[in-house]
């Protein structure tokens, strides 16, 4: 997400509805556009004199320019002011709510990730699962602020989704407990082995201040002398900041390496690191990725895998490669538009919108197994009462984590699949 301080398209304030024809019908571009102004102002006033309740005519540009958003792709809204204070608290890490991720996916809402430590995440939600009731109301067509504003709502409230979920074929209903969502973006802690210490680092959220937290984590983890390597989680991390994004793969490279580029009608820009990386080049790196590694958390992970710098392990990633601007409307009396503007383009030029990247070294984990591993986590955590800011690793249930350890160690072997090579056919005489 990137933040624009002016206005770069102007808001159409409808002031009158007589829309004035090009001087010449030789501009064809231009009087198609007269002509498609007329529909929209017909349209408008249809809607304004005949419909069976009176509406405002601010209560219809609003949703004139909502749906002509909207239809663009899942990302692009118009926020009214006081939807934008809304969408604001949630990038800024602090909102009330469940702790969910969303994208729309064929007029549905699915969850792109579920926050570590939310309500969201205790009731075991997955990357992947479709909400199709909110309340027994059918969310089929409403767009994405329409299921934040009714997900969210006092905390200490109750909302029941109902949820479907592809890879079992099953539906569910599950009620959740609304909390204040406060992210702590990272958390970190160190595996002991027999050969020396590995760094682990879960990347929860790249908020305004992920780099500076992750920095301060490394740096601690720098401290052991045996160090064998990282491990940088960012399994459902749905993303967030562009700046952010920059700066962690910053720690990790050389100066005047390019990061990402972004390529749209009017934005053309590469982003390349400025300092020396902290995190010396022998130092392994793995990343760990999953269904709900997204956005932000992709451009890292593509970085980085691009210049070998580091070693992808899990399952394909979300593929959300889209750049968002937030654009004022009248300089912000109005709202803000939030549309995309461009496609992120890793350093090799990849652009994997849709596609997710693939990791180096492919591990699936069932829905069986992550379901063991949330519930013997939760256990854990009500048993000993350890809090949700401090890490809990099971690499006996977490094959995902196991493998991470085992590439760092080099003692990696990977499933070779024995091939039957031996024709059965029988030998004509």
């Amino acid at each position: 997400m990137r933040f624009l301080k002016s206005s770069l398209l102007p808001f159409l304030g409808l002031v009158s509805l007589s829309v004035a024809a090009p001087s010449s019908k030789n501009d064809s571009q231009a009087y198609n556009e007269y002509l498609w102004f007329k529909v929209f102002s017909d349209v408008y006033v249809i809607a304004k004199n005949y419909y069976v309740e009176p509406i405002t005519p601010k209560q219809l540009i609003i949703n004139a320019a909502k749906g002509m958003l909207e239809k663009l792709d899942p990302y692009s809204e118009y926020f009214t002011n006081e939807e934008l204070k809304e969408f604001e608290e949630d990038t800024y890490g602090e909102f009330g709510g469940i702790g969910i991720e969303i994208s729309i996916d064929k007029g549905r809402p699915i969850v792109v990730a579920p926050i570590e430590g939310t309500p969201a995440y205790k009731a075991g939600l997955r990357a992947g699962d479709i909400i199709v009731k909110i309340n027994g109301e059918d969310t089929y067509g409403l767009s994405i602020l329409d299921v934040v504003k009714k997900i969210r709502g006092k905390p200490g409230t109750e909302v029941k989704l109902t949820i479907y979920r592809p890879e079992e074929n099953k539906t569910f209903t599950v009620a959740l407990k609304r909390a204040v969502i406060h992210v702590n973006p990272v958390k970190w802690t160190l595996i002991k082995e027999k050969n020396g210490t590995i760094g682990y680092v879960k990347l929860v959220q790249f908020q305004p201040n992920a780099a500076d937290k992750l920095k301060q984590a490394l740096k601690q983890i720098l401290k052991n002398k045996n160090l064998k390597g990282i491990i940088l989680d960012l399994r459902n991390d749905p993303g967030g900041l562009l700046s952010q994004a920059v700066a962690v793969a910053d720690l990790f490279l050389p100066p005047n390496k390019v990061v990402v580029s972004i390529k749209g009608r009017v934005e053309n820009e590469s982003f390349k690191t400025k300092e020396p990386a902290l995190v010396p080049k022998n130092v392994k790196l793995v990343i760990l990725v999953n269904r709900g590694t997204a956005s932000a958390s992709e451009i890292v992970s593509g970085c980085l895998q691009d210049y070998k710098r580091a070693i992808l392990v899990g399952e394909k990633t979300f593929g959300k490669f889209r750049v968002q601007n937030l654009i004022p409307v009248e300089n912000g009396k109005f709202g803000a538009v939030k549309i995309t503007t461009a496609f992120y383009y890793t350093p090799k030029g990849r652009m994997l919108d849709k596609k997710g990247l693939t990791p180096d070294i492919e591990v699936k984990m069932t829905n069986e197994e992550w379901k063991k591993l949330y519930e013997v986590i939760r256990k854990e955590r009500i048993e000993k009462n350890i809090s949700y800011s401090q890490v809990i690793l099971l690499p006996k249930l977490d094959r995902q984590l196991k493998v991470a350890i085992e590439v760092i160690e080099g003692t990696y072997k990977p499933n070779k699949e024995k091939k039957n090579k031996v024709s059965t056919q029988k030998k004509v005489k």
